[in-house]
């Protein structure tokens, strides 16, 4: 156990570089630009650095479960980074950990996320330099494509990595995003009044509208 820990954990200038690399990438695609989006930026950073803490700093979560984890699957030390994706061994995977349903799943979910948030990104500045509503793009299929990114970001390193930290503060980080995207709707509809209205009418706020209305 000793070992495992030795090799795996305590890293914590990866858990630094980790939660920078990806703090960075989301801060270049996301572009925070007013106060509501610093604070979606810094919850999504918290979440970040979470995960990575347990990822190579300290695993809380394997020591809070260490009893059930030592009774459930007895000589596996959860204390090497393999084992550390408890998904792997919950499931019954075989093989390496990194290529597993889950761990391949959690990439294109997370690939998909920042991929939302550049293009998001990109409508919603054309949009502000305008002085217009953002209604083109993905903006034409649900109203706050960049708080879906967000989402799918956390919910993909969930499939990767859960923890005990992350499942909290994921539904948590959730329900703080909807609470934003409500205040942005109120904001809109004070500056853009009907012309937000009709669009909100047209345009589902979270679950993206696939059916064209030219069908």
């Amino acid at each position: 156990m000793e070992h495992g820990m030795d090799s795996a954990y305590g890293l914590w200038s990866l858990v630094i570089l980790n939660s920078l690399i990806f703090i960075i990438f989301a801060f270049s695609f996301a572009k925070p630009q007013t106060k509501t989006d610093w604070r979606s930026f810094g919850a999504f950073s918290a979440f970040i650095v979470a995960l990575f803490t347990e990822m190579y700093g300290f695993p809380l979560t394997i020591y809070l479960l260490s009893g059930w984890l030592a009774e459930k699957y007895p000589g596996v030390d959860f204390l090497s980074h393999e084992n550390g994706h408890l998904w792997h061994t919950i499931l019954g995977f075989k093989g390496n950990a990194h290529f597993d349903p889950m761990h391949m799943a959690s990439f294109i979910i997370i690939g998909g996320g920042f991929w939302i948030l550049s293009i998001a990104w990109n409508v919603l500045y054309k949009a502000q330099r305008a002085g217009k509503l953002a209604v083109t793009g993905l903006y034409a299929k649900h109203r706050h494509p960049q708080y879906i990114g967000f989402i799918m970001i956390m919910f993909g390193f969930l499939l990767q990595w859960p923890t005990i930290p992350t499942l909290v503060l994921f539904p948590i980080l959730t329900t703080i995003y909807v609470r934003l995207a409500r205040k942005e709707e109120a904001d809109a509809r004070a500056e853009f009044g009907k012309a937000y209205d009709d669009y909100a009418a047209q345009v589902p706020a979270f679950i993206p509208k696939f059916s064209s209305s030219e069908s």
